[in-house]
């Protein structure tokens, strides 16, 4: 069974409106981890953290970590424009 680690890549990297790509598990973790509280409450935040977490157990996940995290992005307008 494959295991995460920080290093390991994204199933795609996800380029920011403020110039930053998150490219690894590590740059995923690092973003949600540093969330508000405000940000934490909401579904599509608790549904990508809650899908990053199943990732960690099950690396077969990560495809649709990655997808929630894009998502939850997008919803709050956080994506590079130049990316969609």
């Amino acid at each position: 069974m494959l295991e995460l680690e920080k290093r390991s890549p994204l199933a795609f990297s996800i380029a920011l409106k403020d110039g930053r790509t998150l490219e690894t598990v590590g740059d995923a973790a690092d973003y949600l981890s540093k969330l508000n509280a405000d940000q934490r409450e909401r579904s599509h935040w608790k549904t990508a953290i809650m899908m990053f977490n199943n990732a960690m157990r099950e690396a077969r996940y990560l495809k649709i970590a990655t997808m929630n995290l894009r998502s939850a992005l997008l919803y709050d307008r956080l994506l590079d424009d130049a990316g969609l």
